[in-house]
């Protein structure tokens, strides 16, 4: 989603750099989130193999339910981005302009109040389960659980640069 904006001198101005920054950490989560899905794959069709014709791996089911909940996480923050999230707005569509705008403002800050707890609640459960290692891989629950605080911060940005649409709108 690129925004052009015109200049007193009729050129096109740069975004705001807060767009520019949701834009630029969207791209990496969009890589990374295809990074996410195809490991799930090939660990899932290995896991299938071995089970068939090794020994089955201890890992592999316990990465894919994490890989599962990360992109699933990261997903939705790229659906934010793109604006790709279910909406109901026939009765928004309804309103006035500066209603309808309005109305933008106040859903787009409760979305900014939610993953704020998100994010804090996040990291509060990644200090506290810190000591706790998972029963497969063996590593940190840290790690785990700093995908709440990590995603919950992503989609903050974007949220936060949604501003600048809503109020460009007219």
């Amino acid at each position: 989603m690129e925004q052009k904006q015109c200049d007193e001198r009729g050129g096109t101005a740069r975004p705001p750099l807060l767009i520019l920054l949701s834009d630029y950490v969207n791209k990496i989560s969009e890589a990374v989130l295809f990074a996410m899905i195809m490991i799930m794959i090939v660990v899932t069709t290995l896991q299938v193999i071995c089970r068939m014709f090794f020994d089955a791996l201890i890992w592999s089911e316990e990465l894919t339910t994490y890989l599962l909940v990360a992109s699933s996480l990261l997903g939705a923050a790229v659906g934010f981005k793109r604006g790709a999230h279910i909406a109901v707005t026939f009765a928004v569509n309804k309103l006035p302009g500066l209603a309808r705008k309005a109305v933008s403002i106040f859903v787009q800050l409760v979305g900014v109040a939610f993953f704020a707890v998100v994010a804090y609640y996040g990291a509060v459960l990644m200090k506290s389960e810190a000591m706790q290692t998972t029963p497969a891989m063996g590593i940190s629950m840290t790690w785990i659980y700093s995908m709440y605080p990590v995603i919950g911060g992503i989609i903050l940005l974007h949220l936060l640069a949604g501003f600048s649409d809503i109020l460009g709108r007219r």
